[in-house]
């Protein structure tokens, strides 16, 4: 049965309360980037934060990208000019692949890590092996200061080093586990061959990795149930799995939007996009309209958890679809740029294969009716934007697949 139990009230708003108290702390994390963060200054100059007062005044502040992250923090180290904190304020400074470097608040559960492994069963008292990194990267200490939060105890088991740790667990008995779902299925592999019995291992949260309902089924059968949060270090979490089980619930802490990868423009719910996140407990780093790279659609309704806030679908893959072509390099934002001069275009998706060896750009249109002159006129736009020769396909509202995808890169080679 379903457990209607919360981390806390908020959980549980009407989502009419939600909206209005999370565009009131836009309004504040907005004129707060402004005012502390050199790099926001400058993204959100033309932006007046008592303006924000709706999802569409939301959706034409900038949108600022992870994947320019690296540029953005060699030409000004450490953070790109993108956090509001001095060289001393921050408790921590971390590196991700890149390098991108991310600081960390000093206040207790600075990622908000607590309120998702409450949703997953962890409870005061709970003794937690941490198998997640805890060198250079984030990962580690995110869960520790939620877990610690929540009045957990951690047993920082970190990555590697299987026979150490299943000693460790076999000794100390843990009552759950977090880590990626892989090196979770590895500890567990090793204790059967090995003869280890793991009685007291009886929850999870994963993230990290894709976590299939096969091996979500497979811990279940063993006495574990696992749960899924998307996290980044960045943004801390961003979504967390119940025991609905039906999507992802989104934290309390960010406002988040899916919007047609390459742009700034929302999608309708259920269509797929990139997921983007605004900060608005975090201070220290007050990211606006971040992109994630992330795929994922909205769920529609509330969780049967009695959860209300927005849900979403997991994770779906990458938005950024970036390819090359005859030597060129063509982005998701070009496609875009092409669909924005046709107004008969609903949806735009690039195909790229290479018959007999050569490549081909086919520009696919969701388009009512069908017209020639629009499919030359769609030619000219694509050669203009993007430099290089293609041809375009009119097809019917509705036909293309909601994948997200916007550059669909079919190319084989022998």
């Amino acid at each position: 049965m379903i457990t209607r139990e919360h981390f806390d009230t908020l959980e549980a708003r009407d989502p009419e309360e939600r909206e209005r108290a999370a565009l009131a702390a836009l309004r504040r994390q907005v004129a707060h980037a402004k005012a502390h963060a050199p790099g926001f200054a400058a993204i959100l100059a033309d932006v007046d934060p008592a303006a924000i007062d709706s999802r569409a005044a939301l959706a034409a502040l900038p949108v600022t990208r992870k994947s320019d992250l690296v540029a953005r923090q060699k030409a000004a180290r450490p953070f790109g000019g993108l956090a509001a904190v001095a060289r001393g304020g921050a408790a921590h400074y971390f590196a991700s692949p890149g390098p991108i470097y991310e600081p960390a608040g000093r206040q207790p559960d600075w990622w908000r890590l607590a309120r998702s492994l409450f949703a997953a069963g962890f409870r005061a008292g709970d003794l937690l092996h941490n198998a997640y990194a805890y060198h250079m990267t984030p990962a580690g200490a995110m869960l520790e200061s939620g877990a610690l939060a929540l009045g957990c105890s951690v047993f920082p088991g970190g990555t590697g080093q299987t026979e150490l740790q299943l000693a460790a667990m076999a000794d100390l008995a843990p009552d759950g586990y977090v880590g990626t779902p892989s090196f979770l299925r590895i500890l567990l592999d090793k204790a059967d061959a090995d003869g280890i019995a793991l009685p007291s291992l009886t929850k999870a949260q994963v993230s990290g990795e894709p976590f299939p309902p096969s091996l979500r089924d497979a811990l279940a059968a063993r006495g574990i149930a696992a749960y899924q949060v998307y996290a980044s270090a960045d943004l801390g979490s961003i979504a967390y799995e119940s025991a609905a089980r039906e999507g992802l619930i989104v934290d309390e802490g960010v406002l988040l939007e899916i919007l047609r990868p390459g742009t700034g423009d929302p999608v309708a719910d259920g269509e797929v996009g990139e997921v983007v996140v605004t900060a608005l407990a975090n201070a220290e780093y007050p990211l606006i309209r971040f992109a994630t790279g992330d795929l994922s659609a909205v769920l529609a309704g509330a969780s049967p958890c009695g959860r209300t806030n927005l849900r979403i679908k997991g994770w779906m893959g990458r938005a950024d679809q970036t390819t090359k072509v005859k030597g060129m390099f063509v982005h998701p934002a070009q496609v875009a740029a092409v669909a924005r001069r046709h107004a008969e275009i609903g949806r735009a998706r690039l195909v790229v294969d290479n018959p007999d060896g050569v490549d081909r750009m086919t520009l696919h249109c969701e388009v009512a009716g069908s017209d020639p002159a629009l499919a030359a006129a769609i030619v000219d736009s694509l050669r203009e934007v993007t430099k290089l020769r293609g041809e375009a396909a009119l097809r019917e509202p509705g036909s293309l697949p909601n994948d997200g995808k916007v550059i669909d890169d079919t190319r084989t080679y022998r």
